[in-house]
């Protein structure tokens, strides 16, 4: 079959790999119909996440038509139509039965690589280094989904793919970072990045009950998508966000705040150079010029929720700030399985079509032009589904 490759930093290759096989009674195999570029994948793509080894297939983002089953699964037959979470969890560990889907503790094979980085190892994910599992991800004709039994997902005919593959990640991401706010009545929460998790944030946080959302970015594109779905926008080279956050709330912050980029962060200032130095010298592993606005910005008492993906360890992170305001910090890798049967009534009932992100749809061949586009923003690129 023909799959996505990394080949280092800055080269991903589509190549002849074997078609994956049933290892396990609870695998499935699904003929992937479509697969996505994730924001998150532009870190393994610019070399910032450690373990890749070189022919390894990225994706996790992905949905298809189940084409061979284990002897172990019971719930799915031979043509199902499924999304396929990224996070791979077991169904039965204390993790799992506390709907934490993403903290499994059986499904990550590496757990000792990630233990001694981490202290735990949360679940394996797809197609995303061997610290979480080394598992083949889904930019590929085919993929082998383990724990079959728990984690693909039907979804109706009735609906094309491009409203539900993103159910796999950013959709259920972007509103457990709004969820993780716990949004009241007359709220006001800020989102720091308009790329897909962003927007999903930002809808979701409208969903949720928000009466504002204001969104942060540079990206025309971006912010114009944002603007579409309800949020006032702060173009934070044209002016300071937090400034203009203080100046819209009169003075208290906003009551939320959703940092949604994560390790690769851009900003101005003396504090964004320092880490563009420090992290190109590997003395520092992410860049947190997002999340340091946010808990400058966030009122007293309020919630900073992390959907950004971080690796490592942050540097002049100002937590006497976060201390004295008394914050609430929310994080972690998305418990997709928990918000599917919820999210897909959203969809169904019409209260949310996700496919306005879409701006690319490619063949799986073009993937390394895909990635460029995306990685630098060109041809007002703000997500890419690609087709097998």
């Amino acid at each position: 079959m023909k799959a996505v490759c990394w080949n280092g930093a800055n080269e991903v290759r589509v190549e002849s790999v074997p078609d994956p096989a049933i290892l396990n009674p609870r695998d499935a195999i699904v003929k992937i119909t479509s697969t996505c570029i994730c924001g998150s994948d532009l870190h393994l793509y610019n070399g910032f996440i450690p373990t890749m080894q070189k022919g390894d297939i990225l994706g996790h983002e992905f949905m298809g038509e189940v084409v061979e089953v284990g002897s172990e699964v019971k719930n799915l037959t031979v043509g199902d139509r499924v999304i396929v979470p990224f996070t791979i969890a077991c169904g039965h560990c204390f993790f799992c039965e506390s709907q934490l889907w993403s903290l499994c503790d059986n499904s990550n094979p590496n757990a000792w690589m990630i233990e001694k980085i981490y202290g735990h190892s949360p679940s394996g994910l797809f197609g995303y280094s061997h610290l979480f599992g080394g598992y083949a991800g889904g930019q590929a004709e085919y993929a082998r989904v383990p724990f079959a039994d728990v984690g693909p997902f039907k979804v109706p005919e009735h609906l094309e793919d491009d409203k539900v593959v993103f159910l796999t990640d950013i959709f259920p991401t972007g509103y457990m970072a709004a969820e993780n706010c716990n949004i009241q009545p007359g709220d006001t929460v800020a989102v720091w990045g308009c790329g897909p998790v962003g927007q999903f944030a930002i809808r979701s946080a409208f969903l949720l009950g928000a009466e504002r959302v204001i969104a942060i970015d540079r990206i025309p594109e971006r912010l114009d998508l944002a603007r579409a779905g309800g949020a006032e926008v702060i173009h934070y080279e044209q002016a300071d966000a937090g400034e203009v956050l203080n100046e819209l709330t009169a003075g208290r912050g906003p009551d939320s705040c959703i940092d949604a980029v994560g390790l690769e962060a851009h900003g101005l200032g003396l504090d964004a150079l320092y880490d563009q130095v420090m992290q190109a010298v590997r003395l520092e592993t992410d860049r947190p010029a997002a999340l340091r606005q946010a808990i400058v910005a966030c009122r007293k008492g309020g919630t900073v929720s992390i959907a950004g993906a971080y690796g490592g360890v942050l540097d002049k992170l100002p937590m006497g700030a976060a201390f004295n305001k008394g914050l609430t910090f929310k994080m972690g890798q998305t418990h997709v399985q928990r918000y599917l049967p919820s999210l897909l009534e959203h969809i169904e009932q019409g209260r949310i079509d996700p496919s306005f992100v879409i701006s690319h749809r490619l063949p799986l061949s073009e993937a390394p032009h895909a990635y460029e586009i995306f990685k630098h923003k060109r041809e007002n690129c703000t997500k890419v589904v690609l087709k097998p």
